[in-house]
């Protein structure tokens, strides 16, 4: 029987708790589930794609599951799926909102690749309001994050904004 290897992109600035989750979840419908780190040109990222890489494979480490390889790319999703031998891609869901969104966008990596198949997962109820760009906002203006992140991402969001004061450019 092959593999199923699946891809859940991303760009993971911060990982927050609803990423987790997803992981967590994903890492049980394959046999191998690479988390591919991107860039993405429309978003203000506050870290880098290293540093983001970094970040996504120690929070994995503290997971502790054997069966996720976090790799970075800047392509097109399914060339990047394609690549890993990937034949699922895996999608968290909040809202509706992320459903319209999603459900475009599987459409049309179904026109481009056919053998791979999207798999969406809703993300736990209490994660579903958390997303990366919201805990930047809340952290910059002063709010706590605790909720939102790990303990060690709320440190490294918070040394990044004591350093620069704002979001900026990174």
């Amino acid at each position: 029987m092959a593999s199923r290897i699946g891809v859940y992109p991303g760009t993971f600035d911060p990982i927050t708790l609803g990423h987790a989750d997803i992981i967590r979840r994903g890492a049980k419908l394959v046999d191998k589930l690479i988390i591919g780190v991107t860039t993405n040109p429309s978003k203000n990222p506050m870290f880098t794609p290293d540093e983001r890489m970094a970040m996504v494979t120690r929070e994995v480490a503290a997971m502790g599951i054997d069966n996720v390889e976090v790799v970075g790319f800047n392509a097109l999703l399914m060339k990047f799926a394609q690549k890993q031998g990937a034949n699922v891609i895996v999608r968290g869901l909040r809202a509706v909102a992320d459903f319209e969104y999603e459900y475009q966008m599987a459409g049309m990596n179904q026109q481009l690749n056919s053998s791979i198949e999207t798999v969406f997962l809703m993300a736990d109820v209490s994660l579903q309001p958390i997303a990366s760009k919201l805990v930047k906002e809340i952290a910059m203006f002063g709010g706590e994050i605790h909720r939102f992140v790990s303990p060690a991402v709320r440190d490294d969001v918070m040394a990044r904004i004591a350093k620069t004061g704002t979001l900026g450019d990174y």
